[in-house]
């Protein structure tokens, strides 16, 4: 591998003119020179566009497009067409990375002779941070190994957590993987653009490297963690275009290229043994179930046990779940709220929701708390912090998904398309 190599970072730029700075500084400060840096101006409104021009008049490694807006997937395409780097790193514009990431990145990288790096990220909500890894342990994978990663990293151990993250910017990529990958996907994709991406472009690799570097700081703002209150039927046809471009990649088996690093083509045999449908069908139930509430809008069907119908519930977590659990209790009044508690209250107060510490359910009058995750392990923790608070494990309802694979894809066709059958 070439040493220090031009490495290209991507940065979508839309609406951002209150971090957009912090962001760039970020990346001229990295330990790691040899740098081309694309700022994509997405057709933005606000000042963006002009700070953008004036950090290209700082430094010559910064250059920048200007585009109508396309959304993300769009940005993303044009950043990558305009660059000229051998690898690729994809930051967005509203987050920041330490002086060190992408050195460590491309070390890792060209140590184990990989086609991409996946690392972790430190979450920064408000005043505080959270130091996140992927769930598929830290490692270079190859051969069989890469083979069990690629059937754990949409959908790994019990429902529902990602093996990988599906994230682009804590990744690095060597270009000819990402390039294919982005440029393949739909552009309507607003609704899990990452994953149609990650996703692909690890299937295209012979070596991956999983890294526990956290050093990719995610800026949580204020404005994401209010999530849309529209029903989930405004959602639909955002879900089934990611829905229908993941299912039609699944069928494109890894294909054999010139480069030497690029995997050979699976037999029939081993690429059904990925369970890339299943891991699919997964993916998308979990956002259903997480944006709809778990609750579809055309009969009583819950992804809770329905002894909480017209009863007294507390919610427990404030997350994208838990905000439509709200909204569609107020909305139909189908069993009464007297409390919504999580760890980080104080922050959902800020954005002025009325959520209480977990600790207020010791107080507080209820029939049954609702915990709003379908990750098994939260809820796991969950229980046992309940339990230490009194609450009787007969009172904690947790999601439950149908055990069979069939089963849940015939849920996430009612949930897409009323129950009909999809081609």
């Amino acid at each position: 591998m070439e040493k220090n190599p031009l490495i290209s970072v991507v940065v979508p730029v839309y609406g951002i003119d209150r971090y957009i700075g912090i962001c760039i500084e970020s990346i001229l400060n990295q330990t790691y020179r040899n740098l081309e840096v694309i700022l994509v101006d997405d057709g933005a409104k606000d000042r963006s566009p002009e700070i953008c021009d004036l950090y290209q008049s700082k430094d010559p490694r910064i250059r920048v497009v200007h585009k109508e807006n396309g959304g993300l997937v769009s940005a993303r395409k044009a950043g990558l067409a305009a660059s000229t780097g051998s690898i690729i790193s994809c930051v967005d514009g509203d987050d920041w990375i330490g002086p060190t990431f992408i050195e460590k990145m491309y070390h890792s990288m060209e140590s184990a002779g990989a086609d991409m790096v996946c690392a972790g990220q430190t979450r920064v909500l408000f005043d505080q941070s959270v130091q996140l890894i992927n769930a598929i342990p830290a490692g270079v994978y190859e051969g069989e190994r890469l083979e069990k990663l690629w059937s754990e990293m949409i959908s790994y151990g019990t429902y529902y957590r990602p093996g990988i993250t599906t994230y682009v910017w804590n990744k690095l990529f060597r270009r000819e993987i990402l390039y294919d990958a982005q440029m393949a996907v739909d552009d309507r994709i607003s609704i899990g653009e990452d994953a149609a991406v990650t996703y692909p472009a690890l299937l295209k690799c012979k070596r991956v490297v999983v890294t526990e570097h956290t050093d990719y700081h995610y800026r949580q703002r204020e404005d994401s963690m209010l999530k849309q209150t529209a029903g989930f039927s405004n959602e639909l046809g955002k879900l089934k275009v990611l829905y229908e471009f993941l299912m039609g990649w699944k069928d494109q088996k890894p294909g054999k290229r010139a480069d030497r690093m690029v995997s050979e083509p699976l037999a029939k045999d081993r690429f059904t043994a990925l369970r890339l449908e299943e891991q699919i069908t997964d993916f998308v139930l979990s956002i259903c179930i997480m944006r709809s509430g778990g609750r579809l809008p055309e009969d009583d069907y819950s992804t809770y046990d329905k002894a909480y119908f017209g009863k007294k519930v507390v919610i427990l977590s404030a997350g994208t779940f838990g905000q439509q659990l709200v909204n569609r209790f107020r909305e139909t009044g189908h069993c009464q709220v007297v409390g919504w508690v999580d760890d980080d209250y104080w922050e959902y107060r800020r954005c002025c929701m009325n959520v209480d510490p977990i600790e207020e359910v010791r107080v507080l009058d209820f029939d049954y708390v609702l915990i709003a995750s379908v990750d098994t392990d939260f809820s796991g923790r969950m229980i046992r912090r309940l339990a230490e608070y009194g609450v009787n494990r007969r009172r904690i309802l947790t999601v439950s998904v149908p055990a069979t694979d069939s089963s849940r894809q015939a849920l996430v066709r009612r949930f897409l398309y009323g129950g009909a059958s999809h081609a």
